[in-house]
């Protein structure tokens, strides 16, 4: 059996699954996602996570809150979180200016992740699930480092890199399907016995 850990960039997913306004997706089972995407003789060790706090509107903080403790029930699942940073941008038409926030940490984060993983020899296959070109210098520092490990990319709908396609050793499309076959039960319920129910505006 070949070691299989998953990492997957969360926003990257979010936005993809976003912009094909898949909104049902949204409540995943990450850990079933990533069961339906390995191959025979492969065993998943553990899925890693990551992702950034919400903190504004509120109703969406609301809804990933639920999200994350939703997770938290799931077996191998490893939450990382970045943080984000705001910028004022102000349009050269007009002169107005308005509050915009941009995520960070996540690409070191998965990269940091990977190579200490890989370094520790916690794995066989690296899952990436991202289609942030970013993360191509650590694919590529690992390959030399390790040459014995596969790494393969699966892209979140709407997300793709050729970049990241050439670095990999193969690469898959994440699709409907296997989406639909991921998802949580409309009511997950903790150890405590509190049910967590899917956001109805993730239905």
């Amino acid at each position: 059996m070949r070691r299989v850990i998953a990492y997957i960039d969360g926003y990257n997913l979010y936005y993809g699954l976003r912009e094909k306004k898949w909104k049902w997706a949204y409540w995943l089972d990450l850990h079933a996602l990533v069961s339906n995407l390995l191959k025979p003789k492969q065993l998943l060790i553990t899925t890693k996570y990551f992702t950034t706090i919400v903190k504004y509107p509120l109703d969406r903080h609301r809804r990933q809150a639920v999200y994350l403790e939703a997770l938290q029930t799931l077996e191998s699942i490893d939450v990382f979180f970045g943080h984000f940073i705001s910028q004022t941008v102000v349009c050269q038409k007009c002169g107005a200016s308005h509050l915009t926030h941009h995520e960070k940490m996540t690409d070191v984060n998965i990269a940091v992740e990977m190579m200490t993983d890989a370094f520790q020899n916690r794995m066989d296959v690296i899952l990436l699930l991202s289609g942030d070109s970013d993360l191509v210098g650590s694919i590529h520092f690992i390959k030399q480092l390790f040459p014995e490990k596969r790494i393969i990319v699966a892209f979140p709908p709407a997300r793709k890199s050729e970049s990241l396609k050439g670095a990999a050793d193969g690469y898959i499309h994440i699709g409907r399907d296997t989406l639909v076959h991921s998802l949580l039960p409309d009511d997950v319920i903790k150890p405590n016995g509190i049910a967590l129910r899917r956001p109805a505006r993730w239905r």
